[in-house]
């Protein structure tokens, strides 16, 4: 069973769950930067537009994981902040997101499909790492089966199960791989990568 701390900083643990998040940000908010500047976007405005959408995002992603598990959070609140422990949800965090992405593009005189174009593949590829974090955590898992018949199957939470975070994960990343190259088709109308990543996902 993988040990979901990573290490310690004095009395403080850091997760693996954490680290992928922190990770998958950095290498999408990367990624995003690259495609505004050849786009011709102003990456000033993009960087800030991504410093505020990420942390809405976030709290999207925990508040509608916590609604929907409200029998477990209403019988122990101190673990609604909890986010080391995992229970974030991407729908929540889309919502979330775009809702806020969707005011500041208006903002910045950014075109909402060109930018949601731009951040699909960013996306995917964040879902794609934070599927691992699953893995840490030990959560996101399917059913019981028979580890001679599976050989993959992995023990968790007392039994062998389907490893259905590594599924997804891999998943995502053939997703993005075809997000890439579907962006880089030419005459593709603008929001064409984006609803083939909702579609796709």
């Amino acid at each position: 069973m993988p040990d979901p701390i990573a290490f310690q900083i004095g009395p403080w643990p850091i997760y693996w769950y954490g680290i992928l998040l922190a990770l998958a940000v950095s290498i999408g908010a990367i990624l995003v930067l690259r495609e505004a500047e050849r786009q011709g976007i102003n990456t000033d405005h993009v960087l800030n537009i991504i410093l505020i959408v990420v942390p809405f995002a976030f709290l999207g992603a925990r508040l509608y994981y916590v609604v929907f598990n409200w029998s477990y959070y209403s019988r122990y609140p101190s673990e609604i902040l909890a986010i080391w422990h995992g229970g974030l949800a991407i729908h929540g965090g889309l919502i979330g997101g775009f809702l806020v992405a969707f005011f500041l593009l208006k903002k910045y005189r950014i075109n909402f499909w060109q930018a949601a174009d731009i951040a699909a593949p960013s996306i995917i590829l964040g879902q794609a790492l934070g599927r691992w974090g699953n893995f840490f955590n030990q959560e996101a898992y399917g059913y019981e089966v028979d580890p001679e018949v599976l050989p993959w199957a992995m023990y968790i939470d007392g039994a062998y199960r389907h490893p259905t975070f590594l599924y997804e994960s891999l998943w995502n990343l053939g997703v993005f791989f075809f997000l890439l190259w579907l962006k880089k088709r030419k005459g593709l109308p603008r929001g064409n990568v984006f609803l083939s990543y909702v579609v796709l996902y």
